[in-house]
């Protein structure tokens, strides 16, 4: 089942916690695309979508869309004042040179050590890889938002991953349903909790070890 809107929501607004005034930032489908919605109107930020926008706002309003500007998932979005337009090779040549500040992007598997597996489910039929090695690899920091565990219920944070990867080492924070982990120097580390959520429920939802902050944070939001 997937999660309701609500849930989808407060994910993004964590995420934004993530970013920082001046920042260049890189948000793949899915949920990271609510992550515009829920920043402070003062905060001064460009986003950055690989078929070549720079500069990315709010979502549109329904209605309101303009069929001409989308973002690399080919969803509809706004721009802001001073965003510009280029092709996809200067949009990837920011990535490679390293210009992305952050990147927020969906996964189907995150390591304890931080590898990233978001690309395929062998056997299942899909476009490509898209940027997602590239900003893996290049951003300055890597966040994941995703459930906590797929759709039959298996846990998503593992050991090490069974699908294919995307990058090793690459990820800096996992922001699920349940809680959020921070991975520094190759080891997990829960950090946040979600209201209601329990640190039992994370442990039964998580297919590795981890440590736990000692003044863990509640987010009630």
């Amino acid at each position: 089942m997937g999660m309701g809107i609500e849930v989808r929501n407060r994910m993004a607004r964590r995420a934004a916690e993530e970013i920082a005034p001046g920042m260049v930032v890189n948000l793949g489908i899915g949920i990271p695309s609510l992550v515009p919605n829920h920043l402070p109107q003062e905060t001064r930020v460009m986003f950055h979508a690989e078929n070549g926008i720079v500069g990315m706002g709010k979502s549109p309003e329904k209605g309101l869309e303009d069929e001409n500007l989308c973002n690399a998932g080919g969803f509809p979005v706004t721009v802001m004042e001073g965003s510009s337009y280029c092709d996809s090779a200067v949009a990837f040549g920011m990535i490679r040179r390293g210009r992305v500040d952050l990147t927020i992007l969906g996964s189907l598997q995150v390591s304890q050590k931080g590898d990233l597996a978001n690309w395929i489910v062998p056997g299942k039929k899909v476009p490509g890889m898209g940027g997602a090695m590239e900003l893996a690899q290049k951003a300055g920091k890597v966040a994941v938002l995703m459930n906590h565990t797929d759709k039959n219920g298996v846990p998503k944070i593992v050991e090490s991953c069974t699908l294919p990867l995307t990058a090793k080492n690459c990820v800096d924070i996992i922001i699920t349903d349940l809680a959020v982990f921070k991975i520094h120097e190759g080891s997990l580390i829960l950090s946040e909790l979600f209201a209601p959520h329990t640190v039992n429920e994370v442990t039964a939802k998580t297919a590795c070890d981890f440590s736990i902050v000692e003044d863990i944070r509640i987010i009630e939001y």
